[in-house]
């Protein structure tokens, strides 16, 4: 069954600053770095789904007060970072697909890019959140392959979250000790993606952002 998610603030966020992280990737100077990782959505209680959201114009600077991200450390293709939005500590690995393809070819895209966060205050840890970098087709879903492993990823808007939420565990481990992750989707506009990202590094910045996110 189709669960509807509210948007979270936090898909907001991660696009509303400019900041030189991933700076030792040698991104494109036009490149908008995430602030920090989007959150998974929840179910909107009965009582909360009638009132109006916040417009995207208000809510996205409110939200982006104290949440640059400050480099932990490099670790081959991922950076380990913490933040704190709205005061709250929160640890992530990130990193920018290492090759990426569309069908039809050569559409245009924003930025895209896998997390790995942790937020204590909140309980989580190591959950994997992908900002793919246009809307995903509403009602669609995405795949996450790594090695012989595909896992089904739920989506919202420009984000993508593991959909089992019991198999995310084993999608981290199999990344830790894999080559790569492969992440397809379908936009709004019917155009098929293919990001590969590469997970050298991974491993280390994981240990680094648990050590920094106990």
């Amino acid at each position: 069954m189709h669960i509807r998610w509210s948007l979270a603030p936090s898909l907001l966020l991660a696009a509303a600053l400019i900041a030189p992280a991933l700076a030792q990737q040698t991104p494109p100077a036009d490149t908008a770095t995430p602030a920090a990782p989007p959150k998974k959505p929840h179910k909107p209680k009965p009582e909360a789904a009638a009132k109006p959201a916040a417009a995207p114009a208000t809510a996205a600077p409110a939200a982006a007060g104290g949440a640059k991200p400050t480099l932990l450390s490099q670790y081959g293709e991922w950076g380990a970072y913490t933040a704190s939005p709205g005061g709250k500590k929160v640890c992530f690995a990130i990193a920018k697909p290492s090759a990426t393809e569309t069908v039809p070819p050569d559409r245009p895209r924003n930025p895209s890019y896998m997390f790995i966060s942790s937020r204590p205050a909140d309980k989580v840890s190591n959950e994997v959140s992908i900002i793919i970098g246009y809307p995903f087709k509403p009602n669609s879903e995405a795949t996450a392959e790594v090695g012989t492993t595909s896992f089904a990823l739920s989506t919202q808007q420009d984000g993508a979250w593991v959909k089992n939420a019991t198999e995310e565990a084993h999608m981290v481990e199999a990344m830790r000790g894999g080559q790569s992750a492969i992440v397809k989707g379908v936009s709004v506009k019917g155009t098929r993606s293919t990001d590969t990202f590469s997970l050298r590094g991974l491993a280390q910045a994981l240990d680094r952002v648990d050590q920094e996110c106990k």
